[in-house]
């Protein structure tokens, strides 16, 4: 009996020794694997990264690629401030100028401004652009509905239509990074940042309807 107690007792003994040992294994090995999938589990921002936005189309090529008229010099100018300094507006500028609207335009907060390339007045017979310019009201007129009283996101432009500050209303289409407005002219530089406005560049003058 004594030597049957003598090795229950051994046998009791040696389970209280490895049993702790065992549970630390157990306990260290898995502290390790959880450190583990901390470590190397992606973060939210980099499973899902935010689009980077900003301007796209062609036409952004002949944007200049730094100074005033570059895409950070605009956007620290209210807009036609930011336009006269980019060669291919220059006819927009112009004509902003007769119209007597550069303060207007400049004031303005939040808004959304198409901007016809010089090509795009080019596209106008010179007699009717000549009797256009001539005439402030009407020049007016076509400048101010080319103006929309917000600041439009591209999402926006795939099926909207828009009171514009001459009172009309335009209407956009399109996808991705083509976007028509009334149906013909196309944007070719969009989601352009000024101080006040945001701008897209269009290859077709707008006439109010």
């Amino acid at each position: 009996m004594n030597s049957q107690t003598f090795r229950r007792a051994a046998v009791a003994v040696t389970g209280a020794v490895l049993l702790p040992l065992a549970l630390s294994a157990c306990s260290d090995s898995g502290s390790t694997t959880g450190a583990a999938a901390v470590d190397t589990a992606p973060t939210s921002a980099q499973a899902a990264p935010a689009p980077a936005g900003g301007p796209f189309g062609p036409g952004c090529a002949a944007v200049p690629k730094s100074g005033a008229g570059s895409f950070d010099g605009m956007a620290k100018d209210p807009v036609a401030t930011a336009a006269s300094h980019n060669p291919d507006l220059s006819t927009l500028v112009a004509a902003v100028k007769q119209a007597g609207l550069v303060d207007t335009l400049n004031n303005a907060q939040n808004i959304t401004v198409f901007a016809p390339t010089n090509a795009a007045f080019a596209k106008i017979p010179k007699a009717d652009l000549a009797k256009v310019l001539a005439d402030k009201a009407k020049l007016t007129d076509i400048l101010t509905y080319h103006v929309v009283g917000q600041r439009l996101t591209p999402q926006q432009l795939e099926s909207g239509k828009f009171e514009t500050l001459e009172k009309g209303v335009l209407t956009t289409s399109g996808s991705g990074e083509n976007y028509t407005v009334d149906g013909s002219s196309k944007v070719v530089c969009g989601d352009v940042p000024t101080a006040n406005a945001t701008v897209y560049i269009v290859d077709t003058v707008l006439m109010p309807k």
